[in-house]
């Protein structure tokens, strides 16, 4: 066989490798914390593995349910609070889309509809008539453009969706409807800030809060993680794409939305059981909501 020939061959293999959408093998999971490493502060260390992403008992856009292989990283312990965005935006001078568009989406509990309402922002949720955002609660009204510009900051990035939902599934799998298992209340005690009662007519605020609550009060999941479900929906890396289709061509355009997971306090089941680790849902890059927020994460 010739040299020529050869070549001949390993292109033919080469393209067929690429019409079946083959790919070259990744390197070796990192399942445990090398000894040389060091956890960042307020970060978790989320060890690699193979996890199915999505659930055949969800909507229509949790399916097709498709393996991934996740490599080891670092999460944020918490969604990034008001205290630590206030930082950002004194150290740099940020200002946010909300500030230059003059104004932010807020669900009007009494008409029953989204709205735009003139001066909400990060530090005044629900306009400035209202009381500033607790220094110990998930900051929101930030766009996906004003998270990565924090997690740039920070030296992070945003998770993508497939590390999102590996981590809300404990790094293991987990087939539970939620990080914790499946129950919202054991004991009496609630372990998620959502909606009680009936969207949008009724809500008890069994659960001790109408709007967000601060990070971490209804305990931490398995891997340390907290407020994974409820409280606010938190921005994700990739477009919001069909399971499967993220690598195809893809044009976004003004329509085009980034993935949200997680769920919020504004979920009630019958309504938006989006708080399941494989719920999820999108909006455009540039809106900024009072029940969104975001984590940062980090490669080793």
């Amino acid at each position: 066989m010739t040299i020529k020939n050869l070549y001949f061959i390993y292109f033919l293999l080469f393209l067929a490798g690429c019409l079946s959408g083959s790919k070259p093998q990744q390197g070796p999971l990192v399942t445990q914390l090398p000894a040389d490493v060091t956890v960042p502060s307020d970060m978790i260390f989320i060890p690699g593995g193979e996890m199915d992403l999505g659930s055949e008992n969800g909507l229509p856009q949790e399916r097709p349910v498709i393996r991934q292989r996740i490599q080891g990283f670092f999460m944020d312990k918490t969604p990034v609070t008001v205290k630590q965005f206030r930082e950002f935006v004194q150290a740099t001078g940020h200002q946010t889309q909300a500030e230059a568009f003059g104004d932010a989406a807020v669900f009007n509990l009494k008409k029953g509809i989204w709205e735009l309402w003139q001066g909400a922002y990060w530090a005044y949720p629900l306009g400035p008539d209202s009381a500033a955002a607790a220094d110990d609660h998930p900051v929101t009204q930030v766009s996906w453009n004003d998270a990565m510009a924090y997690c740039e900051w920070a030296g992070k990035r945003l998770p993508t969706e497939a590390e999102w939902e590996h981590a809300a599934r404990n790094a293991k799998n987990d087939r539970t409807l939620y990080s914790w298992g499946n129950q919202e209340v054991v004991a009496e005690k609630h372990l998620v800030n959502i909606w009680q009662g009936k969207f949008p007519y009724i809500n008890t605020g069994a659960d001790g809060y109408l709007f967000t609550s601060p990070v971490g009060i209804f305990g931490k999941t398995p891997l340390g993680l907290t407020d994974m479900s409820g409280t606010v929906w938190e921005w994700c890396q990739n477009w919001k794409r069909p399971y499967g289709a993220e690598e195809k061509t893809f044009v976004p355009d003004s329509t085009s939305e980034r993935a949200m997971r997680g769920g919020s306090f504004m979920c009630e089941a019958g309504y938006c059981h989006g708080y399941r680790v494989s719920g999820r849902s999108g909006t455009t890059p540039e809106t900024a909501l009072f029940h969104l927020g975001f984590r940062c994460v980090k490669d080793l």
